[in-house]
């Protein structure tokens, strides 16, 4: 029989890259999916026929118990998440109900359909339960790089709602004996990236300006230094946490630093322009509380999963921009999440 997994969020960047390599591992998958109208539903269907979907809201408790009773799935991963950091300050009680009671909600699903008492024992064929975590936790960091037991300081709505659960995931582990883990994920890119991120609004303006579509592109902090991979190695990640012996918690990065500076420098390199000619920064545009360093130790990953990053900064900036020239000079829509090959 095959395995059965359960992913909410799939119609995001990485439900889409996590739900296309469980099924080159034979997996039957099934995506959460709110609403009866969703576009992005559709459109799912029509990039990922082999996926099933069932009915659910992270808000909604009822329908998380319904999902997990009629799917029956043997991992799932709660990849579901307001996960634009600068909209959590707009938005802030949907954030923590979305992300971080989203988490509270599903694993309590997970702990009715399975029978899972406090003291549990975690017993052999219960459901395995992923939790994204987020490097936006460690925020204001207190050492760098960051590793599994460097403590969090967020920043914003998005990173204390993450924080909580992950700490969740922890209690119910401990509490009821559940096979349940965290990836502690540092920012992770792709083509599939949604255009309001920082990555994509770049990649996004170098293929404009390149085109002919834009004169200057404007964006905040240039500072800021991030650990940014590709988010088709780091669902790999996800994966084999879940196949390991134990339930434990990981860092996933790679352990390189880079600035936006040297970010919007990459992607202008690819299309052949200097990027000082036409980018401008923008005060409105900084982060009420900025984060200016994260960088991950994935020691940990690397030694007990065999997990490697494969996939190299440029190489991914030169991916993202490609990409972007393709879809623009075919005349499709970025907000449409037209980046989709």
């Amino acid at each position: 029989m095959a395995r059965r997994a359960l992913i909410t969020g799939i119609t995001g960047q990485d439900g889409s890259y996590l739900a296309e390599h469980l099924l080159e591992q034979g997996y039957e998958v099934w995506g959460l999916a709110r609403g009866q109208a969703n576009p992005r539903v559709s459109r799912m269907r029509r990039l990922l026929a082999d996926v099933q979907v069932v009915r659910g809201d992270l808000l909604d408790q009822g329908s998380l118990i319904s999902a997990v009773e009629r799917v029956q799935p043997d991992e799932v991963y709660n990849l579901g998440a307001i996960s634009f950091v600068p909209m959590s300050w707009e938005q802030a009680e949907l954030t923590a109900e979305v992300t971080g009671m989203g988490v509270l909600r599903m694993l309590e699903a997970i702990r009715v359909c399975s029978g899972v008492s406090r003291g549990g024992t975690g017993a052999a064929g219960q459901i395995r339960f992923y939790q994204a975590s987020s490097s936006e936790m460690f925020g204001q960091v207190s050492e760098t790089p960051q590793n599994e037991r460097t403590a969090f300081h967020p920043r914003s709505p998005y990173g204390v709602a993450k924080a909580y659960g992950h700490f969740l995931t922890q209690n119910y582990r401990e509490s009821y004996g559940m096979f349940a883990v965290s990836g502690i994920l540092f920012n992770h890119e792709s083509p599939r990236r949604g255009a309001e991120f920082v990555t994509r609004k770049v990649s996004l303006g170098a293929a404009r300006i390149k085109l002919g579509l834009a004169t200057e592109l404007r964006l905040g902090n240039l500072e800021a230094r991030r650990d940014w991979g590709f988010a088709g190695d780091y669902v790999k990640a996800m994966h084999l946490m879940l196949q390991a012996g134990n339930p434990e918690d990981y860092v996933i990065g790679t352990g390189r630093m880079k600035s936006v500076r040297e970010l919007v420098e990459a992607a202008f390199n690819a299309v052949g322009l200097d990027w000082e000619r036409y980018v401008v920064t923008d005060q409105t545009l900084h982060r009420p509380a900025e984060v200016d360093l994260l960088c991950a130790e994935p020691k940990k990953a690397r030694t007990q999963l065999g997990w490697e990053p494969r996939v190299a900064f440029d190489e991914l900036v030169a991916m993202m921009v490609e990409s972007d020239l393709r879809l623009l000079t075919d005349g499709g829509d970025p907000h449409e999440d037209s980046s989709w090959p």
